[in-house]
């Protein structure tokens, strides 16, 4: 595949995977999911590379799943059919950059909402630039579930991811490294750099043992019910999808809600 939508470069071990739709605020389309999922693939197969580094071009990380293109491709879905597509760019997807068997850095800056934390989120670590800002206004913009894969509480607490999603509001920078969701915080200026000394110290270690601890981190948290409880709520998600409150709070449009947050 020939990337349209995002950069993939490999240097001394590290795979820099760079989402760049700046103008858009690297807003996630259907292009860009897919794009992101074979770039991972390619990190995953490449045996020259021990470190996956995720970013975005310009001013934020992320601002999300694109929603002009979900409002032109998804206002004749059918149930069955908004299933079948999340499950394949949202959730599928997701789980792929969950279960990627070397180290995964997300270098944040700016706006990190929505599915673009959820992004972020799936990564091991977060090197975080001090105006970057995590948000989650799907409740109270869509009347939907929050994002349709929901870790936010493992990542963040449960107090706080409640806090989070029932009221949009945004978590700096530094309330999200208080709170150990964010692992490096560090000035704009340098956060291109630290992500790649980070990278650069992980590759340095033994790729096997690391892949060895990350599988049982992770199994760990399979065994408290992890996967489960995401598969659950994705299931809760499209319920959302179909009540009177996400059609009255979508009906003028996908874009028109996110004006009222």
């Amino acid at each position: 595949m020939t990337f349209e939508h995002l950069d993939y470069a490999v240097r001394d071990g590290v795979a820099r995977v760079t989402v760049n739709r700046p103008a858009s605020c690297n807003a996630q389309s259907e292009r860009t999911m897919t794009e992101l999922g074979v770039a991972f693939d390619r990190a995953i197969a490449d045996d020259a590379v021990r470190v996956i580094v995720l970013a975005g071009a310009g001013d934020h990380f992320s601002a999300g799943h694109d929603l002009k293109a979900a409002e032109d491709n998804g206002r004749g879905f059918t149930v069955e059919e908004r299933y079948a597509f999340e499950q394949r760019f949202s959730f599928d997807l997701s789980m792929k950059i969950w279960d990627a068997p070397k180290p995964t850095i997300a270098s944040v800056q700016g706006g990190c909402i929505a599915y673009g934390f959820v992004l972020a989120n799936l990564c091991d670590l977060i090197v975080a630039s001090d105006d970057a800002f995590f948000a989650d206004p799907v409740v109270g913009t869509f009347a939907s579930s929050g994002a349709g894969v929901l870790l936010h509480h493992t990542v963040l607490g449960l107090k706080l991811a409640k806090d989070m999603l029932y009221t949009g509001r945004r978590v700096g920078a530094q309330e999200a490294f208080d709170c150990g969701m964010v692992s490096r915080l560090v000035p704009r200026a340098e956060l291109e750099a630290a992500t790649e000394v980070l990278a650069q110290e992980i590759a340095s270690k033994p790729p096997f043992a690391l892949r060895l601890v990350k599988r049982s981190l992770h199994r760990a948290l399979d065994i408290q019910g992890f996967r489960a409880a995401l598969q659950a709520h994705f299931d809760t998600h499209q319920i959302s999808h179909v009540s009177e409150e996400f059609r009255a709070m979508t009906r003028a449009g996908f874009t028109d809600p996110l004006k009222r947050g």
